[in-house]
């Protein structure tokens, strides 16, 4: 069987520790080519991972390389143009989280995705992981019977990606922590639900550290002359159509003894928390409450996102996180914002 050719857009820490470092360890894919336009960073991984193909310009890279499949790794504002252009030559993309800005944004990327046949997958790495996929499992076997009552969270006590770069720049991210980490863990409580539409959506949003100098994330370089002008907290609720209800809160940077993420679900047979990765049952047997904690192997969960897509695109098999779901997240994240801009509920029909 041929292999598929691959190419990256994009070489910045993402890019390298999650997509180059997975693709170049499935056997079907060969590395062919990279592109950034700071040619300095492609040519770095370029030289570490010995791709021959180096570009600056994607649409060249895109038109030259007779590329099976694409990572789409750059700043938010650009994945609608570089995804759609991409199916446009008939190439596969695995495009990092957010899709799009905005659900208008991620709308036209599904409708391109349509016209091209080709596939879209969104880089929900939450999803992928063994104690998100065994929670699934338990799910839709039932084991927490109807789930009526989910939070969500993702809280760092310093962890802003860089102030003053792209993230804090409402005009090329989109928006601050909602847009970043929110996307991850209110996609998986609600992956996690099945995915319920909702009924109306309440948010505030807070940015108290954009002019703090010590609250970067680690790894991160800011700009103290950059811009900063989204939330670095957001805090919302929401109503969904099967009666259930979602609480959620995401922080950048907040005052808190340390970071945390988390998942809990409430159902009438069970409940169950993701809690730092940890994952626990609580349930009742013989009329007695019982906790339990699941014994997991330790595969890596990123191999199985990568490998996923290259089967789907081999094999025909069913997207874990297709465009679709990417369009459904753009189109809370919208409704929240404009939530917050309001002050009041945003009511959906």
């Amino acid at each position: 069987m041929r292999k598929l050719r691959y190419g990256i857009i994009g070489a910045g820490s993402n890019a390298e520790r999650k997509h180059l470092n997975n693709y170049m360890n499935i056997p079907n894919v060969e590395l062919v080519s990279i592109c950034d336009v700071n040619i300095e960073s492609a040519n770095r991984l370029a030289n570490k991972y010995n791709i021959t193909n180096i570009y600056n310009d994607y649409m060249e890279m895109l038109v030259n390389e007779e590329l099976d499949l694409i990572s789409v790794c750059t700043p938010n504002y650009t994945h609608e143009e570089i995804t759609i252009q991409a199916l446009m030559q008939g190439i596969h993309v695995h495009c990092e989280k957010p899709l799009a800005v905005n659900a208008d944004s991620a709308k036209k990327i599904v409708e391109a995705k349509n016209k091209s046949g080709k596939l879209v997958m969104v880089g929900l790495n939450n999803r992928f992981t063994k104690e998100a996929l065994t929670l699934k499992s338990f799910i839709d076997r039932g084991c927490l019977g109807e789930i009526y009552r989910a939070k969500a969270g993702w809280s760092r006590r310093s962890g802003i990606p860089g102030r003053g770069t792209w993230f804090t720049n409402k005009d090329f991210a989109g928006g601050g922590v909602m847009i970043d980490l929110g996307v991850h863990y209110l996609d998986l409580a609600l992956y996690l639900m099945g995915m319920p539409n909702p009924t109306y959506v309440t948010g505030s949003t807070y940015n108290h550290f954009n002019n703090s100098t010590n609250r970067n994330r680690n790894g991160y370089r800011g700009n103290l002359n950059g811009v900063f002008d989204v939330e670095d907290t957001a805090i919302g609720f929401m109503g969904l159509n099967n009666g259930a209800s979602v609480q959620f809160e995401f922080s950048w940077a907040s005052n808190i003894e340390k970071d945390v993420t988390k998942i809990e679900l409430l159902g009438t047979k069970g409940g169950a928390s993701l809690i730092n990765g940890e994952l626990k049952i609580y349930s009742e047997i013989a009329d007695t409450c019982v906790n339990i904690t699941p014994i997991l192997d330790s595969t890596s969960h990123l191999m199985n996102e990568f490998d996923h897509f290259v089967q789907c695109i081999l094999h025909g098999e069913e997207l874990i996180s297709p465009a679709e779901h990417g369009v459904y997240m753009m189109e809370i994240i919208d409704q929240f914002y404009e939530s917050a801009i309001r002050k009041e509920p945003i009511h959906l029909s």
